[in-house]
């Protein structure tokens, strides 16, 4: 029986809220909203979890993980709205390019199956 990777969405999501609680509650990182930073980069990580590499998962992914990484410096008052914004604009626009790279496949979603419309 093949596991199936969408069952491993609860328990990522709840390893990640619980990290950032623990990290609040231990002083660490005090004044950070885990939920929404974590949250971020579990929508990025789980993007290749369950739907694969790819040319949209490689975009969403690092676009994500980049967001949770900006907003910790925004939240910690290392960086500012204002600066925040166009870096990921910038992000968005270098991983559009990185995903027209030949290497990293089309959806499988997104290929149509040439057998789909015969007839037999």
């Amino acid at each position: 029986m093949k596991p199936d990777n969408k069952t491993l969405l609860l328990p990522i999501l709840l390893i990640t809220v619980g990290v950032g609680r623990l990290l609040s509650t231990l002083g660490i990182a005090p004044g950070i909203d885990w939920v929404w930073t974590l949250g971020l980069a579990a929508v990025g990580m789980l993007t290749f979890v369950v739907g694969g590499f790819d040319k949209v998962a490689v975009v969403i992914c690092q676009f994500f993980i980049v967001a949770s990484c900006l907003s910790i410096l925004r939240q910690t008052g290392r960086l500012h709205l204002d600066i925040e914004v166009p870096i990921l604009v910038i992000i968005a626009g270098v991983l559009l390019l990185v995903a027209r790279a030949p290497t990293i496949p089309v959806p499988k979603w997104v290929v149509e199956d040439p057998n789909a419309n015969r007839h037999k």
